[in-house]
This record gives structure tokens, C-alpha cells and sequence, in this order.
């Protein structure tokens, strides 16, 4: 790790494995907040406004969050990094298929990408139990809102 001129209260041992935590998941919501942008210009069909307007919605969120875990690797001496190569590279949410899709095909991928990433999530908040609680609990608020998300998503199929 690069010297940072942040002093860490952690541990060397809890910032490696706090940071890899932040940085994973910093990644993962430029992703879906760029997946989710791209869903939105592309949805067609039926309650296709009310998919368009939820997908931004899903943008908002996932920005709204992309800073606040890059301010909490800043606060604990971690550089983050959510650069596009960084993201290509990294990023643990599923693909999403190119050009326009139905609503019901977007539904089914929204849903899919997003329990893909509260399951990543969830590893986190795990390994974090011990490194650190401050980002533990942020992680925990991401997963909060994006579960609310999934289900609200999932409810369109029922």
C-alpha cells in the first residue's frame, strides 16, 4: 500500500482488509449506477415510464453512495479508485445486456444485478465485524437501500 498522508486509526491488518472492502464495493456502485443509466435509455414496452423513472431512481442511489464509501476510504488512508479501466477490471456486477430490452428483460436483469451485488455486499459487512464498525454500519445502510430496491424491483414480476 501506497504511504498515505490520511493516519489511519486502524491497524495495518483492518484498513487492508477494510479498504478492500470500500474499494470493492466503491466499484460495484459505479457500476450498477452506469448499468443502471444504460437501462434506462434503452428500456421500451409496456410501464415504460414508470421503469425509466425507477431506474433513475437506482442511479441516484447508487451515486449517492459512491461518495460517501470514497470519503469513508479517504477517512481510514485508502486512495480509492473508481477510474473506468478500475471498474472494468473489478467490478463484481453481472453484465447487462446491450441495446434496448423490455421492461420485463429489464426487471429480470435489475433484479439479478442487484442481488448479485447485496450478496457482495453481505461479505462485507462480514469481514468488516472485525476490521471496522464505522464502515461496517455504512455498508450495512448501502445493503438496507439496495435490498429495499431489489424488492421493489422484484415485485414487478410477481
Amino acid at each position: 500500500m501506497v504511504n498515505s498522508p490520511i493516519k489511519s486509526p486502524l491497524s495495518d491488518s483492518d484498513r487492508e482488509v477494510t479498504g478492500n472492502a470500500l474499494q470493492s464495493t466503491l466499484v460495484d456502485l459505479v457500476d450498477l449506477s452506469l448499468i443502471a443509466k444504460q437501462a434506462h435509455w434503452n428500456v421500451v414496452g409496456a410501464n415504460f415510464r414508470s421503469a425509466h423513472l425507477q431506474l433513475d431512481e437506482l442511479v441516484d442511489t447508487a451515486r449517492q453512495y459512491v461518495d460517501a464509501v470514497a470519503e469513508r476510504a479517504n477517512a481510514i488512508g485508502i486512495s480509492p479508485n473508481g477510474k473506468a479501466k478500475t471498474v472494468v477490471a473489478s467490478s463484481g456486477v453481472p453484465e447487462y445486456p446491450d441495446n434496448w430490452q423490455s421492461v420485463e428483460s429489464t426487471v429480470a436483469a435489475i433484479v439479478d444485478i442487484l442481488g448479485a451485488m447485496i450478496a457482495r455486499l453481505r461479505k462485507w459487512i462480514d469481514e468488516t465485524d472485525k476490521s471496522d464498525l464505522v464502515t461496517q454500519d455504512l455498508l450495512i445502510e448501502i445493503t438496507q437501500e439496495l435490498e429495499k430496491a431489489h424488492w421493489m424491483w422484484q415485485a414487478q414480476q410477481a
